[in-house]
């Protein structure tokens, strides 16, 4: 019998050889022998194996079949050291809303072009990248998102969407290319109007039950301001209830349009607590011993590169030097670095540096997570 690699199994050249599953967002670490075969098996030719415990697993995973199937794979080259696996790809800053919240602010209404974003992903996925983060402004506002959303499936790389949900309708959705939607709902009704506008928080909670409704992996992201402090017990029963990937649960940090919205803000000893809410994996990982990003990377809607999206004022680099220079300029930051002294920092990997920056040190603690973990 000859095997074939899935349509949605990729193999990726990262510290460890692995086999990425893109649609269940699984990452299999793998041995140079298991590598070697199943790198076979992608070239379209089929390979057979006697390990057929492997090949039994490798079938029930998804990562195998039995079936041809005739797909343009990427190169499988090594990854640079740590690894560039997330990217945040903020394909426009225009928007249909005026959050209260925003960390970009007042818009300057600059877009990627479909060359660009075309560019990117190609570096992206060269340098064995996992996920891109599609990220705006609302990135359905950009101009040409027809033509982004029709170049997507080229690219062996997890493809996931965040909106505000108020552009996203069953015709949308029958045709959108992207494996999993994050849709934001930052209270209940009076809270995330609010914050977002009056009307919004059914239309984004109507987006959540048709995306889901569509078969989409669906997740939702919550911001915990001075409004929705009340709401959290029921959002979890609710969000229980509708079959969400993931509920990912975050403070804002003071920038943008928050910094003329300060009353929205929470201190740490009140907001820390809220940080228990939301379940899953979260869309960027890390490692042992290295502080919050340590795979992650943002590219703005005007071409400039920074660590992460809330450091895009602090840019190490432009599309124009390309993804793997700048990621070349990005240093991992050790937890032995921080001035964090607790038995939670290996768990909660320092917190997010920016909010610790803005709370006076860099290198200091984050003192939501440090509340959070009640180590003050």
């Amino acid at each position: 019998m000859d095997y074939f690699l899935s349509p949605d199994a990729v193999l990726k050249r990262l510290e460890i050889p692995s086999i990425y599953h893109v649609k269940k967002d699984d990452l299999y670490e793998l041995d140079e022998k298991s590598f070697r075969f199943l790198k076979k098996c992608a070239a379209g030719k089929g390979c057979s194996s006697k390990e057929r415990e492997f090949i039994d697993y490798c079938l029930g995973e998804g990562l195998l079949t039995e079936n041809m199937f005739l797909l343009k794979r990427p190169s499988v080259l090594k990854s640079p050291v740590p690894s560039l696996r997330y990217l945040e790809l903020q394909i426009t800053d225009r928007c249909n809303l005026r959050c209260k919240h925003c960390y970009i602010g007042d818009n300057i209404f600059s877009e990627l072009s479909v060359k660009q974003i075309e560019t990117i992903l190609g570096e992206f996925e060269a340098m064995q990248g996992l996920r891109v983060m599609i990220t705006g402004g609302e990135p359905l506002m950009h101009g040409s998102f027809q033509k982004i959303n029709a170049m997507l499936p080229g690219f062996f790389v997890r493809k996931v969407l965040f909106t505000n949900g108020l552009l996203l309708d069953q015709s949308l959705l029958k045709i959108l290319n992207v494996d999993e939607i994050q849709i934001s709902i930052d209270g209940l009704e009076d809270a995330h109007d609010a914050l977002r506008g009056k009307g919004t928080f059914k239309k984004a909670l109507h987006a959540v039950e048709q995306a889901v409704g569509s078969g989409f992996e669906v997740s939702i992201a919550t911001m915990v301001h001075n409004k929705n402090l009340g709401d959290f017990d029921k959002m979890d029963r609710i969000f229980g209830k509708m079959g969400i990937k993931d509920w990912t649960v975050d403070i804002p940090c003071l920038t943008g349009r928050l910094r003329d919205n300060p009353d929205f803000m929470i201190p740490p000893e009140v907001g820390g607590k809220y940080l228990k809410y939301g379940h899953g994996e979260g869309l960027h990982g890390g490692a042992g011993g290295y502080a919050c990003g340590l795979h992650l990377m943002a590219v703005m809607s005007d071409g400039r590169i920074a660590k992460c999206s809330f450091y895009g004022d602090k840019p190490v680099g432009s599309i124009k030097e390309g993804l793997r220079e700048c990621w070349r300029k990005i240093k991992p930051l050790r937890l032995a670095d921080l001035q964090c002294d607790c038995d939670a920092v290996e768990i909660c990997r320092g917190g997010c540096r920016y909010r610790a920056s803005q709370q006076g040190n860099p290198l200091g603690k984050d003192l939501y997570k440090c509340f959070y973990y009640d180590k003050i």
